[in-house]
């Protein structure tokens, strides 16, 4: 799937950004982590990593050329991908944006115009680090307030809706006040930082913030920074690394070593030495993933003294009390925050009724045994259940649909979601046009994006667009369950495990395996009598594998 690749907004007040290198080509491999090209902002010239992997389809701004935040920059799939219809597609009028904001920010000018802000003072909000962010979590300051600032340092770590990410200075100075600590949330645009000339009394521009009287992007009583065309070298130069620097390289030789500022970070808090590891970066620059990674070789210890014999055993002065109650706190992560407000929504919005439903299971346990006695197939039962969910889908398209306050919106396209858990969360990845692909396809796809998901690495265009959800825990022994609905969906499938247990068949007590199933319908657009047909179209599916073949 195609992943269009936006100029970013890189500095607080950017506007329109200028290509000053691409250092990928059409054609060329794009790894998560790679530099895809330099551009200019107002401030800064400042290296754009890709967050996608795939193949650069397409480059949208050239070498030299400007263009508005959110205009389109690249896009990234697979190879041979059609685009065309991401081409075609018109992005919004930027300038008719800017001519709606226009009295907004005249407003701001005279709001902020009764405080004068110092010279050499620079207000720093947070960033809006990507297309759906609306708040931000400091998940670390590298610098503290007294700290000396240059351009580029990294100042923190930022947690989004989707990422942790780092953020840069534009400005050189000292930190002098710190307006969102660790671990706290604060809305984009809020006060994160200001940063000046040392000693400078900042006190009366963090009142103005908090009474509301002065923007955290008031920029009219700053001098403009000077953006001479030495900041690429400069930019550059900042990410070369001697051997005197991180721990050096271990052999004397005083080689340089290319590392982003993160890499640089963790590389340093857990002791490591850059010159070991190996880069997967462009011309071997290593990045946060490759420090991550790292396993140090195994070093040889050195056997302790044996104690004497006589040693007296050492006194016990820490031990737990029975009983004793401790409460520990974890602040929520975005994913979670965003979890809970999709639910949130979901449940007390749309009236749930839920549909039960008990499938007999032997024959699909055969034709599976069948198809990946195949060499190269692999095939599970969950892959079996989502390819008779598209189909039944096919069957029933009120099922298929998406509730708006004026109307009921039919899909003809058919994408099932398929809930995948992670350390954070859990994560919809979403199969595209489910009903035209085949057991194993479907199986590819899920494996594909399941993995995507677990690794971090899985776009957020790739888990959208869903029409239906499936969610399975019968692999944890589970069952039956009920689930919330996945809005914007009608419906939900939970998918309990394989039980063997007795079962009549022809009016004789037999050993079966049998798979309960639960739909969570959103009573709005579905009607039970509705339900329960989908249910038994689903049945027939499962229960006769080789109806799905044809």
């Amino acid at each position: 799937m195609a992943i269009v690749v936006n100029m970013p907004r890189l500095s607080d007040t950017m506007e329109e950004g200028v290509v000053a290198k691409w250092l990928k080509q059409v054609g060329d491999k794009v790894e998560e982590g790679d530099i895809l090209a330099e551009i200019e902002t107002d401030k800064a010239t400042m290296e754009f990593e890709s967050f996608n992997e795939g193949i650069l389809l397409h480059i949208g701004v050239q070498e030299g050329e400007t263009s508005p935040v959110d205009s389109l920059l690249a896009i990234i799939g697979e190879e041979g991908e059609d685009i065309s219809g991401l081409l075609n597609s018109t992005p919004p009028a930027v300038e008719e944006t800017k001519t709606e904001e226009a009295p907004k920010e005249e407003a701001k000018a005279e709001s902020s115009s009764a405080v004068v802000i110092p010279d050499g003072v620079q207000v720093v909000s947070m960033p809006r680090l990507s297309d759906t962010m609306e708040e931000g979590t400091v998940a670390s300051w590298l610098k503290k307030v007294g700290d000396k600032v240059e351009e580029g340092d990294i100042l923190a770590e930022i947690e989004t809706d989707k990422a942790t990410m780092e953020f840069e200075s534009f400005y050189e100075g000292t930190l002098l006040h710190v307006g969102t600590g660790e671990g706290e949330t604060a809305p984009v645009d809020s006060l994160l930082a200001i940063i000046g000339p040392e000693g400078t009394d900042v006190a009366g521009l963090v009142e103005a913030h908090s009474s509301g009287s002065l923007s955290a992007t008031a920029k009219e009583e700053t001098p403009k920074q000077d953006t001479a065309p030495e900041v690429l070298p400069q930019v550059a130069e900042e990410n070369k690394t001697s051997s005197s620097n991180d721990g050096g390289s271990g052999s004397g030789v005083g080689g340089r070593i290319f590392a982003s500022p993160l890499a640089k970070k963790i590389a340093k808090d857990k002791g490591i030495n850059l010159a070991d590891i190996k880069g997967s970066g462009d011309n071997g620059r290593i990045v946060k993933k490759d420090v991550e990674n790292y396993t140090p070789a195994a070093k040889v210890a050195t056997p302790a003294a044996a104690a004497p014999a006589t040693s007296a055993p050492a006194a016990v002065t820490n031990f737990a009390i029975a009983g004793e109650e401790n409460t520990s706190e974890m602040k929520n992560s975005q994913m979670r925050k965003a979890i809970a407000k999709a639910l949130g929504n979901s449940k007390f919005s749309a009236p749930h009724f839920y549909l039960n439903i008990e499938v007999d299971m032997e024959n699909a346990i055969a034709s599976r045994k069948m198809i990946n006695a195949i060499p190269d197939t692999k095939v599970s039962f969950n892959d079996m259940v989502v390819k008779a969910c598209a189909m039944a889908l096919k069957k029933h398209p009120q099922v298929n649909t998406t509730w708006s306050d004026n109307a009921t919106l039919y899909h003809s396209h058919i994408h099932v979601g398929v809930a995948v858990a992670v350390d954070e969360g859990l994560v919809v990845p979403v199969v595209k046009h489910t009903d035209a692909l085949s057991l194993t396809q479907i199986g590819a796809a899920v494996k594909d994006l399941a993995g995507k998901a677990r690794n971090k690495k899985i776009a957020p265009a790739e888990m959208q667009g869903s029409t239906f959800t499936v969610s399975n825990l019968g692999m944890f022994g589970i069952e039956s369950f009920t689930s919330i609905i996945n809005q914007p969906n009608s419906a939900i499938l939970s998918v309990g495990a394989i039980v063997e247990k007795p079962v009549v068949k022809d009016g004789q007590i037999v050993v079966g395996n049998t798979m309960k199933v639960t739909l969570a319908c959103d009573h709005r657009t579905v009607d039970g009598a509705v339900g329960a047909q989908f249910l038994q179209t689903l049945k027939t599916y499962l229960e006769n594998p080789v109806t799905m073949l044809a």
